[in-house]
C-alpha cells in the first residue's frame, strides 16, 4: 500500500505565500514506480482542477496559477524495505479565489494515490 500525507496548508492574506507538502510511502516497487505527482483543488460547489504537476518530462500549471505558484519534488528515498517520494507546492501572491482543499495525487497508469486534503484559506 502506499499512504499520502499532505501538510502546509492554513489561513493566510492576500498576497502571502504557503508552502505544501505531500509525501507519499510505502513499497519501494510502488514508490519508484510513481511517474506522475501533481496537485489538485477543490473549491466548495467547484469540480475538482489540477493546480500543478511534474513528470520526468517537465512541470505543467493551470492557467490561473502561473507564474505564482511552483511544484518541485525530491528525489525518492529507500529506508530498510520501503521507500518514500516528495512532492512540494510554493504558493506565492495568494489570492481568495485560490482557497480550496488541496490534494496531493501521486500515480502511473492505473495506480492512483490520493492524499487526504490540506485546507488552504486566502483573506482578502
Amino acid at each position: 500500500q502506499v499512504q499520502v500525507v499532505e501538510s502546509g496548508g492554513g489561513l493566510v492574506q492576500a498576497g502571502g505565500s504557503l508552502r505544501l507538502s505531500c509525501a507519499a510511502s510505502g513499497s519501494i516497487f510502488k514508490i519508484f514506480s510513481i511517474n506522475v505527482m501533481g496537485w489538485y483543488r477543490q473549491a466548495p460547489g467547484k469540480q475538482r482542477e489540477l493546480v500543478a504537476a511534474i513528470t520526468s518530462g517537465g512541470t505543467n500549471y493551470a492557467d490561473s496559477v502561473k507564474g505564482r505558484f511552483t511544484i518541485s519534488r525530491d528525489s525518492a528515498t529507500i529506508s530498510r524495505d520501503s521507500a518514500k517520494n516528495t512532492v512540494y507546492l510554493q504558493m506565492n501572491s495568494l489570492k481568495p479565489e485560490d482557497t480550496a482543499i488541496y490534494y496531493c495525487h501521486m500515480g502511473r497508469g492505473p495506480d492512483d494515490y490520493w492524499g487526504q486534503g490540506t485546507q488552504v484559506t486566502v483573506s482578502s
